[in-house]
């Protein structure tokens, strides 16, 4: 179908509008953050590295940041350890109310996260489980276990599991077949998922806020520092941490089309 020339340019124009709107509000952090004012305003008044400098001497900061990291690194192994057992007990078996798990299972990512963090709160009072990391990790898993579930049955689904038998009438039990066989075909999901549920978990805020107790996560710390006005030192942690995620997106794509060639 041929397009006119006012759709190119009308196409051309949303793109721009489009990208400024969604990256717009990112430049501008990442700008603020290299500047000289204490106040995060425009115009900037020169350049400077001191906030960043600042970080690393702000304990409560590092703090924070190490427990997002050890919260997020235990998430994302449980996580991706029931969501992997999970996906081969739907995909590969046929079980009484087997739709009813399946949407069970999945009914966390449509669960807001202030009524997730709550509900959980409560059940951990009832078993006289109290707040911190490890119950940030129980319930940050209890919806990360979803998105991975999802990603990891999409791959599942297509592997073909005359490969398996064939490896079992060569000789193979049916576990070394699933790990010699079905894993490897599997890494690329289980890497996506593995990153797709550390970066949920580590920015993770509404559940984390109700779970976390006397403890901080970086989110938590970052909103209690917003609660007394804005600092550059928040542009600075907010710049870090955009530019890790990209990389780290880009990475884990890179990855990927790496397995699956």
């Amino acid at each position: 179908m041929q397009i006119s020339k006012f759709e190119k340019i009308f196409y051309r124009v949303f793109l721009v509008l489009f990208l400024v709107y969604l990256l717009g509000p990112l430049i501008v952090v990442m700008l603020l953050s290299f500047n000289t004012s204490p106040a995060p305003t425009l115009p900037m008044k020169g350049l400077t590295l001191k906030w960043y400098k600042a970080l690393a001497a702000d304990s409560l900061l590092k703090g924070s940041l190490l427990n997002s990291i050890m919260v997020a690194i235990a998430v994302t192994i449980l996580s991706v350890s029931i969501a992997l057992t999970t996906s081969f007990a739907l995909v590969r078996y046929r079980f009484f109310g087997q739709n009813v798990f399946y949407a069970l299972a999945l009914s966390p990512i449509i669960t807001p996260g202030v009524i997730l963090g709550v509900s959980i709160l409560i059940f951990l009072y009832k078993i006289h489980f109290q707040p911190g990391l490890k119950a940030v990790v129980l319930g940050q898993s209890s919806f990360i276990i979803s998105f991975a579930m999802l990603t990891i049955m999409g791959r599942l689904r297509k592997f073909d599991t005359s490969l398996e038998e064939a490896a079992q009438d060569l000789g193979a039990n049916k576990a070394k077949a699933i790990f010699k066989i079905t894993i490897p075909f599997l890494k690329p999901a289980i890497i996506s998922s593995a990153s797709l549920s550390f970066l949920l978990s580590f920015d993770n805020f509404n559940t984390t806020l109700f779970l976390v107790g006397n403890q901080r996560t970086l989110p938590i710390q970052i909103y209690s520092m917003l609660r007394f006005g804005l600092s550059p030192k928040i542009n600075a942690i907010s710049t870090i941490l955009v530019v890790v995620t990209v990389l780290f997106g880009f990475l884990s794509s890179r990855t990927d089309e790496t397995k699956e060639s």
